[in-house]
């Protein structure tokens, strides 16, 4: 075939056009944030050419309506809540807080929903930025439809990465379409306080957006489908935040069900209109119902995979199938969150680079840079609701359907001398998690103000896999919440609590 026929074949086929502009590099990337912005680190760092693609804003959802936004927002409310609980400001901490300038800060943090900071980073590292849609098309070969009109075929010398995340998802309701219902992103940009919220959602968006607003002087009703909030965790942290919520005013039930989402106009109030045939009036209505992959319009079809999925991958992030393509961050599914997504991007990062160099990727090893073996056993969380929960590795039910004889002991965090320093009343719970027969541990969990910094010694526990023989001499500072780790060694030794 000549060259003038395969150009006349590939048009037709829709795989070049006369204004195509066509570039090649080692590794392509479909997606600007976090996740993707560390794999281009990464391979940039090996010494590969890499391009990054991006259809909004390059730093994505942690940046701008996720981490950043709404972290800035529940800060606040922390800070006033655990000031009530220290003599000398408890007289001064009952005012309401000033709305405005927290809302200017949010803006402030996400640079008023501008990318130019991020966007001179990536181009720091030597990447070429690609603004616009990026699709799949066909094997390590990805088109770019610019803002301008403008086409661009990339070619992957070497792997392409998927990064494009997650998006929320809204509920098949009659009516819901027309309310406008807030999701997360509205719920940590939006611009004013409605006087009334109604949360639909007990997991880690509505418990945190619940405990923000309520903060900023709306009254709020937290709708949960199942028995508690937060209920991938130990049940007893959902039971504290709660708890706290309802003694500061909101109205927090459990077992309902939403039916259908009525709203009164362009600009009226909203009702939510339970299974039971009760209704919820509010100004707004966030639904906190889950997420899914942002996979249906990347051209998956093309090689062979389903839109809107999914992707399993190995672990070191190469779809099941495909030894050019990677997965990273929350479209893989196995822990959709921030910092394991930035973890996963260090692993695919390091092992398309040694792939590439044809060193290293295949190593076995449980400590190989190139697996991703903490998404297994030790994925962290902190949930910044007040008070805060903590968790890494399993909780007691996951260890046990995982099939590990385990011992479970619970610790009342009043007993921790620096609890009652930290905070006047303070109230909180902990739980360790014991593989019976390895003696390590498989999980902890905390509740309580402030216990988000004792996560990632709990985390290097979990992960380093460190036998408790070695935990008692790993001594915590005196008198801190630390000391909380002397106590439930001390109550495993003892058999206190046991579960």
């Amino acid at each position: 075939m000549t060259r003038a026929a395969e150009h006349e074949r590939a048009h037709e086929d829709g795989r070049t056009h006369d204004h195509d502009h066509e570039h090649e590099y080692d590794v392509v990337v479909l997606g600007a944030g976090p996740v993707g912005e560390n794999v281009v680190d990464r391979v940039r760092a090996a010494g590969l050419s890499a391009a990054v693609v991006e259809a909004e804003l390059v730093g994505g959802e942690c940046s701008y309506w996720a981490c950043m936004p709404s972290k800035s927002l529940l800060r606040p409310a922390i800070v006033r809540s655990e000031a009530r609980r220290v003599p000398g400001l408890r007289a001064h901490a009952y005012g309401p807080l000033d709305a405005h300038e927290v809302l200017a800060h949010r803006d402030s943090v996400v640079g008023d929903w501008k990318d130019d900071g991020q966007v001179e980073w990536v181009r720091s590292t030597g990447a070429q930025l690609y603004r616009g849609r990026g699709r799949l098309h066909g094997p390590r070969r990805v088109t770019v439809e610019g803002p301008e009109g403008d086409r661009h075929v990339l070619t992957a010398r070497h792997a392409v990465a998927v990064c494009t995340g997650s998006r929320p998802v809204l509920p098949d309701l009659p009516g819901l379409a027309g309310a406008r219902p807030w999701t997360s992103r509205e719920a940590t940009s939006s611009r004013r306080v409605p006087e009334r919220l109604v949360v639909v959602g007990g997991g880690v968006v509505g418990a945190e957006m619940a405990t923000a607003w309520q903060a900023l002087g709306s009254r709020v009703t937290l709708l949960v489908r199942g028995d508690g909030l937060l209920p991938r965790m130990e049940p007893f942290a959902g039971e504290h935040v709660a708890a706290a919520l309802a003694e500061r005013g909101a109205d927090v039930r459990t077992r309902v069900a939403v039916s259908a989402v009525v709203r009164d106009g362009s600009t009226g109030p909203v009702s939510v209109v339970l299974a039971d045939g009760d209704v919820v009036e509010g100004d707004e209505v966030l639904f906190a119902t889950g997420r899914r992959p942002r996979t249906e319009d990347i051209g998956l079809e093309t090689v062979g995979l389903e839109p809107g999925s999914w992707l399993p991958v190995d672990d070191s992030l190469r779809v099941e199938g495909h030894d050019w393509l990677y997965a990273v961050g929350d479209v893989n599914q196995r822990a959709l969150l921030t910092h394991q997504g930035k973890y996963q991007a260090r692993i695919a990062g390091a092992a398309i680079a040694a792939r590439a160099g044809g060193a290293g990727a295949e190593d076995g090893a449980a400590w190989s840079p190139h697996r991703a073996t903490a998404d297994h056993a030790a994925v962290p969380q902190v949930v910044f609701t007040d008070p805060e929960v903590a968790a890494v590795g399993l909780s007691l039910a996951a260890a046990e359907a995982a099939g590990h004889r385990v011992t479970a002991v619970d610790l009342d965090l009043t007993s921790v001398v620096g609890a009652g320093l930290y905070a006047q009343g303070y109230r909180g719970r902990a739980r360790m998690v014991v593989d019976a027969d390895r003696e390590v541990v498989l999980g902890v969990t905390f509740v309580g103000p402030g216990i988000g910094e004792l996560l990632h010694s709990a985390t290097v526990a979990v992960a380093g896999e460190v036998p408790i023989a070695r935990l008692w001499h790993a001594v915590p500072s005196y008198p801190t919440l630390s000391e909380a780790w002397l106590r439930l060694l001390e109550a495993y030794r003892d058999g206190a609590g046991a579960s």
